[in-house]
């Protein structure tokens, strides 16, 4: 009986890695791959060809770049804290990383479905700050310091209503399991919370253009790249970084911006959902589903930074502390009047 047991632990480990290995893999291909997205759909938008030599259509080129940095020299400088300034880029990279954890990429794909899920994605989101505090600070630079504390109110700042708006969608569905966010969800695209008000029910769509927006200022994205504002802080909190440490932030902020795509799919496009509810739609895997709407979203991410010119720093400030701020605060009242006194569908009563 005890071999059994055993036995039974030993494949339940194994499958596990097995799920770990089959979303890593193709989430590390896809940070890559995203960088020449983005070029090839600037270069689109700015009538050029963009990447084109390496490889056939320039797929070969993420992978040249990372090669370039990877045999670059690391140069730490001279009175940097050299642990601390290792560690940042790599603290950035692995928390973008740790986030899919949760995230139900399918009915039966997951990883750890916890009963806390959304939990953990904002208390993962949340800690990305920490890298670029510390990579500020590390540095010994008032340059890369300047930058990181910037960085750090930026991110905090809509982190705040990144927060309010996650309430808003748990007090709605009555549950914090992402999976049964999803599926409340279920039925067509005018169930999807984002567009929600078609079908008579309580609108999120205030609450999804708060939390898409937000996420663009979270990932130190255009409009918000603030913390990378090279006229005034040379570059910012990441100055003094070469080699691959560079190559671990900059690929960080990717890796961000396929994560907040994702929790914007599960928490108000439907997740695995299609967009019609009918058979044919139906018959196409829940994960193909999923994953045209994260590339929808990443269009959308470079979309915004070919057209809409950089904010001020004083702007991005007042939108995220006297217009988001408010307006998700609003909203979580209204939403917790709707599910007591309202019609709204709970998930866990």
């Amino acid at each position: 009986m005890a071999e059994m047991d055993l036995w039974s632990e030993l494949i339940a480990l194994g499958w596990l890695i097995l799920k770990i290995l089959l979303l890593v893999f193709p989430l590390l291909i896809s940070v890559a791959m995203l960088t020449l997205f983005e070029r090839k759909v600037i270069a689109a938008m700015q009538l050029r060809k963009g990447p084109n030599v390496v490889g056939f259509w320039g797929l070969m080129q993420p992978f040249a770049d990372g090669l370039k940095l990877l045999l670059k020299e690391t140069i730490i400088p001279s009175g940097a804290s050299k642990v601390a300034f290792l560690v940042a880029p790599m603290l950035t990279f692995m928390l973008a990383m740790l986030g899919w954890a949760v995230i139900p990429v399918d009915p039966e794909f997951v990883i750890a479905d916890i009963n806390v899920g959304i939990l953990y994605l904002f208390a993962i989101s949340s800690l990305g700050v920490y890298g670029i505090i510390i990579a500020g600070w590390a540095s010994n630079s008032k340059y890369a310091f300047l930058g990181a504390i910037r960085s750090s109110a930026q991110m905090v700042s809509y982190e705040v209503s990144i927060g309010f708006v996650i309430i808003t969608v748990l007090i709605y569905t009555g549950s914090l399991n992402l999976g049964d966010i999803v599926r409340s969800q279920a039925g067509g695209a005018h169930h999807w919370f984002a567009f929600n008000i078609l079908s008579g029910e309580f609108p999120l769509l205030p609450m999804f253009i708060v939390f898409f927006i937000s996420a663009l200022a979270e990932t130190n994205r255009h409009p918000f790249d603030l913390p990378e504002a090279e006229a005034e802080l040379v570059a910012g909190y990441n100055v003094e970084y070469s080699s691959m440490a560079f190559a671990l932030f900059f690929l960080g902020e990717y890796a961000n911006m396929i994560l907040m795509s994702g929790m914007t799919t599960i928490l108000f496009l439907g997740g695995w959902h299609p967009p019609i509810n009918l058979v044919i739609f139906a018959a196409v895997p829940g994960v193909v589903w999923f994953l045209l709407k994260v590339l929808l979203l990443l269009f959308v991410f470079v979309w915004v930074r070919a057209t809409v010119p950089r904010y001020r720093y004083d702007q991005l400030m007042r939108l995220g502390w006297k217009v988001f701020l408010p307006l998700s605060l609003l909203w979580v009242a209204l939403t917790a009047a709707y599910v007591v006194y309202g019609d709204a569908v709970v998930v866990g009563s």
